[in-house]
């Protein structure tokens, strides 16, 4: 029997019809007459599946491609970049990447820049058929690239590290940080190491499990949520130095849903501890904090740090994008309740809905991928 394979789902024939009649609706929808914007500074006429900004303004991003085998539909997306320059190339052909004698479908799921901007990590959220009966599994997979296409091989050995995410690059421009899932599925995690030299080095800050981390942009440290494997004590905000493997507590949290954030300057931290309430905290001074009635959903910093641009939906889901304004970061004093501020929140691109969103490192453009087609878009960032 044919089947169909697609990642995070393994589609029998039987639900085809209702597939194509969903792609039908979809691509006929009236909100797609809706999404006319103002014209883009530049516009990647793809099926835009992940994008990054390098800290130089060029854009690498992956396009969705599906390929067929005799018994399989699969999708192996390819990588392009995009020059300052407005030139393209693509520097993975996805119908030419395999690992094994395996057959795996994957999708772009994440890039990243290293800091000098030559070298790049791309997160591929990989479905696995694992037996002769069909039978597939989910995993994320890194494989690492230089802007030139060219495959980095970690110690010599392979260029993709399996069961990796949210890898990223040390300020080294070599070593590369990642967590691995402790407690599945995907509800703990542990920080590794591998090296572009020595490849994988093993274990950081072993015996200890996380539940999210971000990175301090500048520096080789981090700030994570940390939740024993238990999952009995409360989520405690770390600050951790990845490469000595020192680390410092900085405030005892009364909940965390997801979203951390640390502001560009490093001042601050974002992250929502319920699934309506942000919390906004100073990080030298850990007592100084707001929370903000806003919804859960994914946002960025503004380059001044007094906002953040929140698109109203969470992950892999589309709704508009909103400016939220971040008020004083006061005291709040131990044993007393906490009030939750219910900010005014600011559509910008006319109210019209996006699934995917960036803003570049310098802080001038922002780049949105819409529903529907899934082109990128850019704009200069809205005031």
């Amino acid at each position: 029997m044919i089947r169909f394979l697609f990642p995070n789902r393994f589609l029998r024939p039987s639900h085809l019809c209702s597939l194509i009649l969903f792609f039908v609706f979809t691509c006929f929808a009236p909100h797609a007459r809706a999404q006319d914007l103002d014209k883009p500074l530049q516009n990647i006429d793809d099926e835009i599946t992940a994008f990054s900004f390098a800290p130089d303004g060029r854009i690498v991003y992956s396009v969705r491609r599906n390929i067929k085998t005799k018994k399989y539909d699969l999708q192996h997306d390819d990588i392009w970049i995009q020059e300052l320059n407005g030139k393209r190339r693509r520097l993975l052909q996805g119908d030419k990447f395999n690992r094994g004698d395996q057959l795996f479908s994957y999708i772009g799921d994440a890039l990243r820049w290293s800091p000098n901007g030559r070298l790049i990590l791309a997160q591929l959220f990989t479905t696995t058929v694992v037996d002769e009966s069909g039978r597939t599994e989910d995993s994320f997979m890194t494989l690492a690239l230089e802007d030139n296409g060219k495959e980095i091989r970690l110690g010599k050995g392979e260029s993709t590290i399996q069961d990796c995410f949210d890898a990223t690059w040390l300020q080294d421009n070599a070593t590369i940080v990642y967590l691995t899932e402790a407690v599945k599925p995907r509800m703990l995690f542990s920080f590794r190491y591998s090296n572009i030299t020595t490849g994988p080095s093993g274990l950081a800050f072993e015996g200890r499990t996380f539940i999210d981390s971000d990175r301090i942009s500048g520096t080789n440290a981090a700030i994570a949520v940390e939740r024993n494997r238990a999952l009995t004590g409360p989520p405690r905000l770390q600050r951790l130095d990845l490469l000595a493997q020192d680390d410092k507590e900085v405030a005892t949290l009364d909940g965390y849903e997801g979203g951390l954030s640390v502001s560009p300057s490093g001042e601050k931290v974002a992250y929502f501890i319920d699934r309506e309430t942000l919390e906004v905290r100073n990080l030298a001074v850990p007592d100084h904090f707001v929370r903000l009635r806003v919804g859960l959903g994914v946002f960025h910093w503004a380059p001044d740090e007094n906002r953040i641009l929140l698109k109203r939906a969470t992950e892999r889901k589309s709704g508009d994008i909103v400016w939220i304004t971040i008020p004083t970061l006061l005291p709040q004093p131990p044993g007393k309740e906490v009030p939750i501020l219910q900010p005014t929140p600011q559509p910008i691109l006319h109210g019209l809905t996006i699934r995917d969103f960036a803003i570049s490192p310098n802080g001038r453009f922002l780049g949105v991928v819409l529903p529907g087609k899934r082109n990128l878009m850019v704009f200069p960032l809205p005031g």
